[in-house]
């Protein structure tokens, strides 16, 4: 056999295997996962400051669980309002995934902040932490559905939005970190 007709019988069975190679779908990561939303309200608070609380001992215990059970979660972002208690319930998760955590106007309107992080994320788990009066409302806005009002001592709810390729939006309510004391 003459050596070019070799050479390119060589560089055609490189170019199908690279071919073939790049075909391969890569492991899901952040980036190629469905967008998520996890809203929980802060855990239990403290009483050393009537305006902003930090969490208690329990309360730390419950991020430190919200934490554990994001573990493996394609966290993409976290976001909490200016309080501490949600910024100190958010703080594990975030800590844990090497994220910053975006701060938002707790006494902002639900829906625009829904259609801001609806807008900023298009993949990947987004952790939202907010207070018992505004939860039901920021699950509201992002799955557009009825949520059930927080009582002030519900610590434990954690809400999965689920968002498909085509913005339709599921709702999913767990339990988290134990029932509240």
């Amino acid at each position: 056999m003459h050596p070019l007709p070799l050479l390119r019988l060589l560089v055609l069975l490189a170019l199908a295997s690279l071919a073939t190679a790049c075909g391969t779908l890569p492991s899901r990561g952040p980036t190629d996962a469905p967008l998520t939303f996890i809203v929980v309200r802060h855990a239990e608070k403290a009483t050393d400051d009537p305006q902003d609380p930090n969490l208690s001992t329990v309360g730390l215990a419950r991020a430190d669980a919200l934490a554990e059970r994001l573990r493996d979660a394609p966290l993409v972002a976290a976001y909490a309002t200016e309080f501490r208690r949600t910024q100190q319930t958010a703080r594990p998760a975030a800590d844990a995934h090497g994220l910053t955590i975006g701060a938002y106007f707790a006494r902002g309107p639900a829906v625009e902040s829904a259609a801001h992080w609806k807008q900023a994320h298009r993949r990947g788990a987004v952790l939202v932490v907010g207070h018992s009066n505004t939860v039901p409302d920021l699950v509201a806005a992002l799955c557009s559905c009825t949520t059930q009002p927080m009582d002030d001592t519900e610590y434990d709810r954690l809400s999965i939005v689920r968002v498909d390729a085509a913005g339709r939006a599921t709702l999913e309510v767990q339990r988290y970190g134990g029932t509240p004391p």
